[in-house]
């Protein structure tokens, strides 16, 4: 077979089993850019900490502005791609597809600052909670539990503003550097330290309170995973002050983990656990 042969074979696979993505308006998110424009916000969150430039105070404000018109042009068009569908299928004009893509792109960035505060509490309870940390410094720098978090936290406003795909890439890009995986859709409080973090599995439905730690190999998982119940609550919630550790499992949507609880490391857990208790095999 020669090159000719082989390109006319490729393209006859494109016609049968589609998975192309052209620039027309039935094009998805091109996953380079959301992959640019999430490092540009990480960046942002923590200037000075995730890019090689050199940032001097004086040059500060350009800089940052720089990155916000670079951000904003980019989502955009991004955010518009997911959007072409979802249009159509509710029979709005092209036009309402764009300016909701704008106001999307917009209100993230003029949510950057809640984030930023956010995310200050997160780094906070890592150095905290773990002994080996020294700084809240060595924390943004080489945490990847925080890492996760913060990306999190982004894909999590998109998500609550109903823009689909793009969410699911910034978690699935932060998941394969991490091996941390945590669904958009999942609600998490303030101050949440993910502890070495390798095969931590967070799932769509959870919702987990403030103060909570979380270590390695911990799954927050459903009990079924049958497509009819892609609209319930699959998962469970941990209410505050919980503190879980490695690889124990907690299954189902109606498992609540009770506020100030101990989940002792390898537990298997699928029904709910009153307030205070400390579990273990």
């Amino acid at each position: 077979m020669n090159i000719q042969e082989m390109t006319d074979a490729i393209l006859d696979s494109y016609a049968a089993y589609g998975g192309i993505n052209l620039p027309d308006e039935n094009s998805f998110p091109n996953r380079e850019n959301v992959v640019a424009v999430l490092h540009d916000l990480l960046s942002l969150i923590f200037p000075g900490f995730r890019t090689a430039e050199q940032i001097e105070e004086e040059r500060l404000r350009y800089i940052t502005g720089a990155k916000i018109h670079r951000i904003l042009g980019v989502l955009t068009g991004e955010i518009r791609k997911t959007l072409t569908y979802l249009c159509r299928k509710n029979h709005l004009e092209k036009n309402a597809c764009v300016h909701l893509a704008e106001q999307t792109a917009l209100a993230l960035i003029a949510e950057l600052p809640e984030i930023r505060r956010k995310v200050s509490l997160d780094a906070k309870a890592a150095l905290e909670g773990d002994p080996a940390a020294r700084s809240v410094e060595e924390v943004i720098l080489s945490y990847p539990g925080l890492e996760a978090v913060v990306v999190h936290r982004i894909a999590h406003f998109l998500h609550e503003k109903g823009i689909p795909v793009i969410p699911r890439i910034m978690s699935e890009c932060i998941h394969g550097k991490t091996g941390i995986d945590i669904h958009p859709g999942a609600e998490i409080g303030e101050s949440f330290f993910i502890d070495h973090g390798t095969g931590v599995v967070i799932g769509e439905t959870c919702v987990i309170g403030a103060r909570v730690k979380v270590y390695q190999g911990v799954t927050l998982g459903a009990l079924s995973v049958s497509k009819n119940l892609a609209d319930k609550k699959r998962h469970p919630t941990i209410e505050d002050d919980v503190t879980i550790y490695a690889n124990a499992t907690i299954l189902g949507g109606n498992t609540i983990i009770g506020r100030g609880s101990v989940i002792g490391g390898n537990t298997w857990i699928t029904k709910s656990v009153p307030p205070g208790s400390t579990v273990y095999n």
